[in-house]
């Protein structure tokens, strides 16, 4: 009971958080740093961008963590495609028949647009 002209004392609402976009931001981060590892980064920023994107539709609590998600996951992709696209058109190059006609020319082709994919010939 109170007085009249008292309040109660209620203390504030902790601030809500949301776990997808806490999640998105963990998996764009991690989008970003798995572009190291042939480009299995994509995968997780694929998911953060869907999680980020469905947190900030549904407006849950904290926004912050939710954009840094989707810009995070958006420029992995961005990166990641970019990157899958340089690679695939050097095979595509490499596989041309009319260019490289036999075989020798064509794994010398790989060999000089590849590096890091040397096969130990045994």
């Amino acid at each position: 009971m109170t007085l009249p002209g008292y309040q109660t004392y209620s203390p504030p609402a902790p601030p809500r958080r949301s776990t997808l976009a806490r999640s998105s931001q963990v998996l764009g981060i991690a989008g970003l740093v798995g572009l190291v590892l042939c480009l299995v980064g994509m995968i997780p920023a694929l998911v953060g961008v869907v999680l980020g994107a469905v947190s900030l539709v549904r407006r849950e609590g904290d926004r912050r963590p939710a954009i840094v998600g989707v810009v995070c996951s958006s420029l992995a992709l961005a990166v990641g495609a970019a990157a899958l696209f340089v690679l695939l058109s050097k095979a595509a190059q490499c596989g041309d028949e009319t260019r490289y006609p036999d075989d020798t020319s064509r794994r010398n082709c790989v060999e000089r647009e590849f590096p890091f994919a040397q096969a130990d010939r045994t």
